[in-house]
């Protein structure tokens, strides 16, 4: 009996766990913290075993195969001793795949691809397809292929699941952008990430496609110098191409099957240059699953966007607020300033992860009349923008943030919450930090 040891009791962890005891591995679940109550159950009901607050070295060493949760580092000692004795350390990802025949879609990127992964996922569903969403949302990859029987998966793919596959091959891959972000985990090294982003393609064949971000220039550097056997299908707003999805007199044009797609812009749910892309990845992954022409259309025209993604929360005393906690790192706020066509009163600020904000200086010049820092080091920020905008002030709770915001934001503005940084400093996660805010929205 193989055994296979899962470092993180999380949502993967605990996944990857069911689906090993059904596939007759020995199963140990290790936990350096405590694990949440419903994972708890589950590990209980299935009789699996497991530890929390501690991982105990003389019943991990002796794996056959380890699964690491995304959020461990390779760097850590744990994992170290585990490569130095030749234990393979994988991803629920690369662990889940081997056990399904299902044809699989995997989107990766740094922004955008949550968005991308549920509008494919809309499209799939509203054409019939049996289609699973998974990865790094909604339920894990590795229980659904336990437990239901998908014909088609589409998985969010962070760099750290990728990081952790060996012959993970999706059918069709999707890469939406590469901007610096998580490079503490990358040695600080840009390249590091971006070969990381790669490894969704490496194990492509020729029969396989991988969609891309032409106006991207890491993704065309890495092409330039590197070799991949998928079929390329590049999307670009900013050229005409010959091949792919383009924009032609305010219409998405797809060409990629020899029949043309064509849909006005206007009729997209979805709005700014990012959704654009991501509408277009989205479409050409149906078209290329077969999915009718009709639906795509119908899908697209009633998307309603991810949660904490340029949510728009409620509208109070002519004062627009708009939710867009998921955005971690500079370029995702890049986007939102971007989509901003009033002025507006920015929330930003938290865990920093190495943040360059002079790429935001013109938009904030052009739309940002106040800044709430929501964070507890917030020097960076005031350094950056303190000659450009006249009110910066610091906040230590979404409440107060939005109390400040109320105060600052007159008729006709926005207030955006579009923090540029990870939230563990005040929040649990992005999704804590993005409910306490529409929660104190709807207090006011």
């Amino acid at each position: 009996m193989k055994r296979l040891v899962i470092l993180g009791g999380g949502e993967s962890g605990v996944g990857t766990a069911i689906l090993g005891k059904k596939k007759g591995y020995d199963i140990f679940v290790s936990d350096k913290g405590k694990i949440a109550k419903k994972y708890k159950e589950v590990l209980l009901n299935n009789k699996i075993e497991f530890e929390e607050n501690n991982h105990t070295e003389s019943k991990i060493l002796n794996a056959d195969v380890v699964m690491k949760s995304p959020g461990i580092p390779d760097k850590v000692d744990l994992i170290q001793k585990l490569k130095k004795n030749s234990i393979s350390v994988i991803s629920e990802i690369e662990f889940a795949a081997q056990f399904t025949d299902a044809t699989i879609v995997g989107i990766t990127g740094s922004n955008g691809k949550t968005t991308t992964t549920l509008l494919t996922y809309h499209i799939l569903k509203n054409a019939n397809f049996n289609v699973g969403v998974a990865g790094n949302i909604g339920d894990s990859f590795a229980q659904q292929v336990a437990e239901q029987d998908f014909d088609n998966y589409v998985l969010e793919l962070s760099s750290f699941q990728l990081d952790g596959i060996q012959d993970f091959a999706p059918h069709i891959a999707v890469i939406t952008n590469i901007t610096p972000d998580h490079l503490d985990r990358y040695e600080y090294d840009f390249n590091n990430y971006i070969a990381s982003k790669f490894r969704i393609t490496k194990n492509q064949k020729t029969t396989d496609y991988l969609i891309y971000d032409a106006d991207d220039e890491a993704i065309n550097n890495w092409l330039k110098k590197n070799k991949t056997k998928a079929k390329l299908i590049p999307f670009s707003i900013e050229r005409e191409l010959e091949f792919g999805a383009f924009i032609r007199k305010n219409n998405i044009i797809i060409n990629i099957n020899k029949d043309i797609f064509n849909m006005p812009l206007s009729t997209l749910t979805i709005k700014g240059k990012h959704n654009t892309k991501n509408a277009m990845a989205a479409t050409m992954t149906a078209q290329l699953l077969k999915a009718r022409r009709q639906v795509i259309k119908e899908s697209l025209e009633d998307f309603e966007g991810a949660e904490h993604r340029l949510e728009q929360v409620a509208k109070v005393k002519g004062v627009e607020y708009i939710n867009d906690s998921k955005a971690t790192n500079i370029n995702a706020t890049f986007y939102a300033l971007e989509c901003m066509d009033k002025t507006t009163v920015w929330i930003v600020g938290g865990v920093d992860k190495g943040n360059d904000y002079n790429d935001l200086l013109p938009l904030v010049r052009e739309k940002v009349k106040a800044i709430v820092c929501l964070g507890v080091d917030n020097e960076k920020i005031k350094n950056t923008f303190g000659n450009v905008v006249d009110i910066i002030v610091e906040t230590v709770g979404a409440e107060e943030a939005v109390k400040v915001s109320h105060k600052l934001a007159e008729r006709g503005e926005t207030v955006l919450l579009s923090p540029a940084c990870a939230s563990f400093d005040l929040f649990k996660n992005y999704e804590d930090r993005g409910i306490q805010f529409k929660n104190a929205v709807k207090n006011l």
